[in-house]
């Protein structure tokens, strides 16, 4: 059977999280955790035997290669065994570890997927700020490794720009192209290297894109020293973990910081919620009060001099300074669709506070140029899109892009390595607009 006639491979490896399917679905079939779990005892084997016992070393690299685990597994044989070693392939949205990274990959395919990579296409993500390197490690190992008969890399946030379009298009009676119009400006923030990237008829304007340093696993760590300063007795074991859990499941974004201190001091028998569990080794059970923490954790992109002292610039600022550097003639679409994609970018209200500061930093710079040149500005449009699928746009874009007929016709194929090498996956063509 012909590999264009089966689904093609869907991969969206995150940071903090990898989302694994088959194009055309309309959710990923997995969302792991990206980590991998080696089991170091069998390294330390193959270190120890001498050169003479070439046998017992080579056993102890197989074993060391065949004996490892990703996702929630992973965490589970770290957890519960002094055996093995956690690793994270990507860090800051770029992949730093490529022997880890194909270990993901593998596991990805035949434990989790349970299917042959030589009888599927292939789609990857890729940051919009990885280097060409980067792209062609990407491509040697799907063709060497796995044998692929085809691949294409994708740039992230063009995935989750289209993701936001097919999504509220199906809710729109409207078949115009202002519905499918690819031009809005993505913030992507997910658990590492947060990225606000301008797009334009569906290529990046490179030159434009603005990176913001707090990401997802800041705001983690931002709720775990909060606890921790206000005395709770966290296991220190699961001290992140159970931080992570309360800002996924507690967590939200207010209209004003000093209003909300006020309610939750007014009324803090309203406000306050408790987390109960049970620590991991003792057995013994615990309950923690949670408070200030569930809006201060977001408020980091809002006001960052309150996590760090390194960066001061707020979300929206730099969302604005972001549209301000694109070319003049695509600045008042691009304030008109600002598409949000990451897990991170999906507390509540947290669409609305972007919103509202974003189109108060607009208008005050129309009020300065109506008053300084004396002439009337008609009002920019500011819309921040938010949809129910933003904590997996990305592979859903891809799932939508690779589902169509064109898709095939775009990747690179098998033929095309063997003939030019991996440097066929260096280039991106979403960069080669006019901008």
């Amino acid at each position: 059977m012909d590999p264009s006639e089966r689904p093609a491979v869907v991969f969206d490896n995150g940071t903090g999280y990898s989302k694994l399917g088959f194009a055309g679905n309309s959710e990923p079939s997995f969302t792991i955790p990206t980590v991998v779990a080696v089991n170091e005892s069998f390294l330390d084997q193959s270190e120890q035997c001498s050169s003479a016992n070439w046998l017992a070393q080579y056993n102890a690299g197989v074993m060391a290669d065949l004996d490892f685990f990703i996702g929630d597994e992973a965490l589970s044989h770290f957890k519960s065994s002094g055996l093995y070693s956690l690793r994270s392939p990507i860090r800051h949205g770029q992949v730093n570890d490529w022997d880890t990274m194909e270990r993901f990959w593998q596991q990805s395919i035949f434990n989790y997927l349970r299917c042959n990579p030589e009888e599927h296409y292939f789609l990857l993500t890729d940051s919009p700020v990885s280097t060409p390197e980067s792209r062609e490690c990407m491509g040697e190992i799907m063709f060497e490794t796995f044998n692929v008969p085809g691949l294409y890399i994708s740039v992230q946030s063009v995935l989750s720009l289209s993701a936001g379009f097919a999504y509220l298009k199906t809710l729109s009676e409207d078949d115009s192209d202002s519905v499918s119009d690819m031009t809005g400006v993505v913030v992507d923030i997910g658990d590492g290297a947060p990225h606000i990237v301008p797009v334009v008829n569906g290529y990046v304007i490179g030159s434009s894109i603005k990176s913001f340093p707090l990401s997802g696993s800041d705001v983690t760590q931002f709720v775990m020293q909060l606890l921790q300063e206000r005395g709770e007795l966290l296991p220190p074991d699961d001290a992140l973990d159970i931080a992570r859990r309360v800002k996924e499941t507690y967590c939200y974004t207010p209209s004003d910081i000093v209003k909300e201190f006020k309610k939750h001091d007014s009324k803090p028998s309203k406000y306050i919620k408790q987390w109960s569990a049970i620590k991991p080794k003792t057995g013994v059970p615990y309950t923690i009060d949670i408070g200030y923490e569930r809006f201060l954790g977001p408020e980091i992109f809002f006001h960052p001099e309150m996590y760090s002292a390194d960066f001061s610039t707020p979300l929206p600022e730099l969302i604005d300074s972001c549209v301000q550097s694109a070319p003049i003639d695509t600045r008042r679409a691009l304030y008109k669709n600002i598409v949000l994609s990451g897990g991170t970018t999906m507390f509540k209200d947290f669409h609305k506070r972007l919103q509202n500061n974003i189109k108060k930093i607009v208008d005050e710079r129309v009020a300065e140029t109506n008053a300084r040149h004396r002439v009337e500005v008609n009002p920019v449009e500011v819309n921040v899109v938010t949809h129910p699928i933003q904590s997996y746009a990305v592979w859903f874009g891809g799932s939508v892009a690779a589902s169509s007929h064109e898709f095939f016709e775009c990747c690179h194929t098998k033929e095309d390595y063997e003939e030019h090498g991996a440097s066929i996956c260096r280039t991106s063509t979403v960069f080669k607009g006019m901008y």
